[in-house]
Formats: C-alpha cells, structure tokens, sequence
C-alpha cells in the first residue's frame, strides 16, 4: 500500500528552511530531500498558498519562511497540503442495500471521524520550533509517543537555563 508522504515532506523542508534562514531555491533543497526539485515544489505549493512560505523571484530568489517556526503548527501544515485522509480503512460499498453493512459502514465511519479529529488536535498542538528543538536536542527515541508541547514547557520551566549547542542539523 502506498503511503502519502506530503506532510513528512513538507515538515522536513520546512525545518531546514528554517536551519538555513535563508530564501533557498527548489535546486537546493531537491538534492537535500533526495527529491526531483519540481516535485519538490509541487509539493510545498500549497504551503505559499496558506502563508507559511513566501516566494521571491528573479536573481537570488526561491523560497524562504512567511512565517517563524514558532509560529506554524503540524495542523496548519497538515491543512496547505489538502488533508489527505489519514487512514486508507473504508467502506466495501458506500451505500449498500444490506442493513448490517450499512451498520458497520456507520460504526466505521464514526471512528474513522473521530480518529481523523484527534489526529488534526494533536497536530496543531505541535509547532515546528518544538520539531526542531526536539532534533537539536538530538532526540532519536523510538517511543512510540513524544512528549507533548505543553509537558515540554512544564519541564523546560524546571530545567536550569543553559546556552544551546550550536549543531548543524543538515543532511551529511
């Protein structure tokens, strides 16, 4: 099954958009996506249309951030992109005759609703600095749940203040 990986994409651009600072073109960061540098901008498209980037043409031009990373959230990203369905679960038939298949159609698609709901919650709960402070960190757990932002700001209030290491983030 083939997966939709836009949202990944994107999010990935975005953080080292906001690692380089600076406006950056398609043949920059193709390579540093591993991706065809048109595709590349098919793909974040929408993300100029909803504000979070902003394009500058001519000589010195591409793309830079509309936006700091505080500022936009997995949802808003998730939101420029189309919201794809999260899940490739479905109905057999939309609209069957058959009563029981109407029920679980009905049971189904009420969880998948709700499913769908979380999903978009958690997503706008999460900003791109928190995405990008939690990569400077270094963070590679494989746990299956992250902290969440406001767990975050519980504990960075109790940790002492430390100057943050400098490390580059890029691709090697």
């Amino acid at each position: 099954m083939r997966t939709d990986s836009r949202l990944s994409v994107a999010l990935h651009v975005l953080l080292h958009m906001g690692e380089l600072g600076r406006v950056v073109t398609s043949d920059t960061l193709g390579p540093m996506m591993q991706m065809n540098p048109v595709v590349l901008r098919r793909t974040i498209a929408g993300l100029r249309d909803a504000g979070i980037l902003r394009s500058e043409k001519g000589h010195g031009g591409g793309f830079g951030l509309a936006r700091a990373l505080d500022q936009v959230t997995l949802g808003d990203v998730y939101s420029a992109l189309g919201e794809s369905p999260p899940f490739s679960i479905g109905p057999r038939d939309p609209k069957p005759q058959c009563l029981l298949e109407q029920a679980v159609n009905r049971a189904l698609g009420d969880a998948l609703d709700e499913a769908a709901a979380l999903l978009v919650t958690r997503l706008s709960s999460v900003t791109l600095a928190h995405l990008f402070a939690e990569a400077a960190r270094g963070s590679h757990s494989k746990s299956k749940r992250s902290v969440s932002p406001k767990d975050e700001s519980a504990r960075a209030a109790k940790a002492p203040r430390r100057a943050p290491k400098k490390r580059n983030l890029t691709h090697a």
